[in-house]
C-alpha cells in the first residue's frame, strides 16, 4: 500500500516505449540525465533495475548522497522506488517517500513517462512545509524529465 499521493509530473518522449523502458533500466545512466546526480554507485552490484536493487546517488553539490531502492518492477509498465536514506534530511521529513514511474505508449513512436510522488504529511510542521516541499519536488522532477527526454531523443532519433 502506497502512502498518500502528493504530485505527478509527466512528459512525452518521442521514442517507442521499449526504448524508453530499456534506457531507464540502466542505473548507470542516471547521472547522464539527472541534473542533481553526478555519479551513481551500484551498491547492490547490479547495473540494471530489479526488485530489491539499491544504488547510491552522489549529488552534484559534491557533498550529499541518497540511497534509492527499487521495490517493485512491472516490465514495460512501472517502477516503484523508495528512499531509505540520504544526507540531505529528506528521509527524516518524509520517511515513507515512494516514487512511482510509469510508462504509457502514446503511439508506436512516442511514450508518456509519469512520475508520481507519495508520502505522508502526518506531523503539523510537515503539513506546513508541504507546499514548499511539493513544489520543489515537482520542479526538480520536471527538470529531470526534460533532460531524460533530450538524452533519449538525441540518442535514439
Amino acid at each position: 500500500m502506497l502512502p498518500p499521493f502528493q504530485s505527478k509530473q509527466s512528459i512525452i518522449i518521442h521514442a517507442p516505449r521499449k526504448i524508453v523502458w530499456e534506457f531507464n533500466q540502466d542505473l548507470s545512466k542516471i547521472s547522464e540525465f539527472h541534473p542533481r546526480v553526478a555519479k551513481v554507485e551500484l551498491i547492490s552490484g547490479k547495473q540494471f533495475r530489479d526488485a530489491g536493487v539499491a544504488y547510491r546517488c552522489h549529488m552534484s553539490d559534491g557533498k550529499n548522497t541518497c540511497i534509492e531502492k527499487d521495490i517493485e518492477i512491472v516490465p514495460m509498465e512501472r517502477i516503484l522506488t523508495e528512499l531509505p536514506s540520504d544526507t540531505m534530511g529528506i528521509t527524516k521529513l518524509l520517511p515513507d517517500y515512494v516514487v512511482e514511474t510509469t510508462f504509457h505508449p502514446v503511439n508506436e513512436k512516442s511514450t508518456r513517462v509519469e512520475i508520481a510522488h507519495f508520502y505522508s504529511v502526518s506531523k503539523w510542521y510537515i503539513r506546513l512545509l508541504n507546499l514548499f516541499i511539493r513544489n520543489r519536488i515537482a520542479k526538480q522532477t520536471r527538470e529531470m524529465l526534460k533532460a531524460m527526454k533530450k538524452k533519449i531523443e538525441d540518442t535514439y532519433s
